[in-house]
C-alpha cells in the first residue's frame, strides 16, 4: 500500500503541473500554489478540533468526582492523542502561513500585506504555539498534561474566532484582499477542482498515517517511563560473542 500511495502522490504532483495556467491570476503559472495551500488549513482545522476533543477527554477524566479512579496510563493516552493531533495541526498551521505568504507574493506582489486575514492568522499561530511553550514549562508529566489540556480548551474558541469568524466579518471583507468563496462560491472548477480535491484526499491519508506513527512512538515512551518508575530493568544489553581459545 505504501508503494501504491507513493505512485498516487507522484501522479498527482505531475498532474498539478500539467493543468493550464490560471488566466485570472497575476502570475498565471504560480496559481498552482493553491493546490498545496488549500489542504493545509483543512488539516489544521481537523487536527485542532481533534486535539481539543482529546484534551476535553483528559480534562473530564481528572475532574469527575464520582468516577472511579482512572488508570494513569489511560489519562496519559488521552494526553498523548491530544499532543500528537496538535503537533500535526501546528505543522499545518506553519505550512498554511508559509504557502499563504507565497500566495501573497504571487497574487498581490508582496510577501506580507498586513491583510486582516493574514494578521488574524498570525495571532492564532502565536496562541497555538503557546500550547507547546506551556508544555515545555513543566517537567512533571501529570502537570504538563493537565495544564496543557486546560489551556487548549480555553484557547479553542479564540482560535476558531480568529481563523473562521473574524475574516468573514463584513468590515473585514470590505478591506481584505483574501478571497473567501473560492470553494463554496463555485469559483474553483475543472481540473483545478479535481487536482485540489485529489491532493486533499492524499494529504488526509498521509496525515492519518503520520498521526498513528506519532501515537505509537508516544506509547513506547510511556512504556519506558513506567518501566523505569517501577524499577524494572531496562533493555537487555547487547552481548557480543567472544572467541575462546580451545584448551590443549
Amino acid at each position: 500500500m505504501k508503494y501504491v500511495f507513493a505512485v498516487l502522490v507522484s501522479a498527482a504532483i505531475i498532474w498539478s503541473f500539467l493543468v493550464p495556467d490560471a488566466p485570472m491570476f497575476q502570475r498565471p503559472e504560480l496559481a498552482r500554489i493553491f493546490f498545496w495551500h488549500f489542504p493545509c488549513p483543512m488539516m489544521l482545522t481537523a487536527f485542532m478540533c481533534l486535539g481539543a476533543f482529546f484534551s476535553l477527554r483528559y480534562f473530564v477524566k481528572i475532574t469527575l468526582p464520582l468516577e472511579p479512579e482512572t488508570n494513569p496510563t489511560e489519562r496519559r493516552l488521552w494526553d498523548l492523542r491530544a499532543t500528537a493531533a496538535l503537533e500535526l495541526g501546528f505543522l499545518y498551521a506553519i505550512l498554511t502561513m508559509a504557502t499563504g505568504i507565497v500566495f501573497s507574493k504571487a497574487q498581490w506582489g508582496a510577501l506580507w500585506q498586513w491583510d486582516p486575514r493574514q494578521t488574524s492568522f498570525l495571532i492564532a499561530l502565536l496562541i497555538y504555539g503557546a500550547y507547546f511553550a506551556l508544555r515545555a514549562a513543566f517537567s512533571d508529566p501529570d502537570q504538563k498534561a493537565a495544564y496543557s489540556a486546560a489551556y487548549m480548551l480555553a484557547a479553542t474558541l479564540p482560535l476558531i474566532f480568529l481563523i473562521f469568524v473574524f475574516p468573514r466579518l463584513p468590515q473585514v471583507l470590505a478591506v481584505s484582499f483574501h478571497p473567501t468563496d473560492t470553494i463554496m462560491g463555485g469559483n474553483l472548477k475543472g481540473q483545478y477542482l479535481y487536482v485540489t480535491l485529489t491532493l486533499l484526499a492524499l494529504v488526509s491519508v498521509l496525515s492519518g498515517w503520520v498521526y498513528r506513527l506519532r501515537v505509537k512512538a508516544g506509547l513506547l515512551e510511556i512504556d519506558n517511563e513506567l518501566e523505569d518508575a517501577s524499577g524494572a530493568t531496562g533493555a537487555i544489553p547487547v552481548v557480543r560473542p567472544v572467541r575462546v581459545p580451545a584448551e590443549d
